[in-house]
């Protein structure tokens, strides 16, 4: 099979390129961003030499280019890894384009190029798409999205416009990525502890981290899962598991309680984290207070394991030491 994966130098488009290093089948691997040399190096030394470091240019705002990267190299599926991701970024009306056609008009690009050929799109979306209504409860796949600012709303549009083409399609929400690459939670709390003599961190909204290395390792699931169908119904494939799915790590947690094990796995017990409120820290937009993902459904339906947060937390700080 032939996977084309588009936001490839991010976060989750490196973890991809780790966990299919050993694949028999072709991954594409694509990018609008040069390759960092460090993500290049940390690449090198988490997976070894046989790793893919090569990136393919693609805007996925051009329909027309994502046909002919498509046709040239005969692509059954796509993961959907890019996106506008600066939550309050979003909020700059000079952005707002950009944001719309990077979140919703690309993943609508990508649905139409995968109708077309009968492929499958693996889009991955946002616990963004919650948060205007108070919930207490894990967040389900089926509940009404509520998105409180111009990402979450974007996020939400691209998910509605993959359904509206009617491709093949697995929508993966997810929530709180980080990674050994690029900038996320997890980098900045380690820089800011060994600088800065004490933190206050809010505790007033509550998620569940995710390892974008066990997100990479759902997808390759999710894909395996997908082959296995295009092998029986190569010529009227209609994929029975599509959908819209929620993968995080297993748990719950504030912020705080985030940054508080950060600190203590890093080395740092005794290091001073004080718990605060979201308006000591004003934002542009207004985050979700609760937006746990319930993970029954991919599940069920894949057969998948997650791990709980603080291990997986474990394993990318390991990595960070080598």
């Amino acid at each position: 099979m032939n996977v084309l994966v588009t936001g490839a130098n991010g976060q989750l488009g490196n973890e991809m390129r780790i966990v299919t290093r050993e694949s028999k089948d072709k991954y594409i691997f694509t990018d609008v961003c040069d390759e960092q040399p460090e993500s290049i190096e940390m690449l090198h030394k988490l997976a070894g030499d046989g790793v893919d470091t090569t990136t393919i240019r693609l805007d996925i705002t051009n329909l027309e280019a994502i046909r002919q990267i498509i046709r040239e190299n005969d692509v059954n599926a796509i993961v959907n890894c890019a996106a506008w991701t600066n939550v309050d970024g979003a909020e700059d009306p000079d952005k707002y384009d950009l944001v719309e056609s990077l979140n919703a008009k690309a993943p609508e690009n990508l649905a139409i190029t995968m109708k077309e050929v009968k492929g499958l799109l693996v889009h991955i979306s946002t616990d963004y798409v919650f948060g205007g209504d108070p919930y207490n409860t894990p967040c389900k796949e089926d509940q009404k999205g509520t998105p409180t600012g111009v990402y979450g709303l974007t996020k939400l549009r691209g998910e509605q416009a993959i359904q509206n083409v009617g491709c093949n399609h697995v929508i993966i929400r997810t929530a709180w990525l980080y990674s050994e690459f690029g900038k996320n939670f997890v980098k900045t709390m380690l820089n800011l502890i060994a600088t800065k003599p004490q933190l206050k961190v809010v505790f007033d909204q509550v998620g569940t981290p995710t390892y974008a290395y066990d997100l990479a390792e759902a997808i390759i699931t999710i894909l395996d899962d997908y082959k296995q169908t295009l092998n029986f119904e190569l010529e009227t494939l209609n994929y029975l598991k599509n959908g819209i799915y929620h993968f995080s790590n297993e748990g719950v947690c504030s912020w705080f309680d985030f940054t508080k094990m950060i600190a203590e796995y890093s080395g740092n017990k005794s290091y001073d984290i004080q718990p605060c409120h979201s308006d000591e820290f004003p934002s542009k937009v207004k985050r979700p207070a609760f937006s746990v993902l319930d993970k029954t459904r991919i599940k069920e339906v894949f057969g998948i394991s997650i791990s709980y947060w603080t291990n997986s937390l474990k394993n990318s700080l390991n990595n960070l030491r080598r």
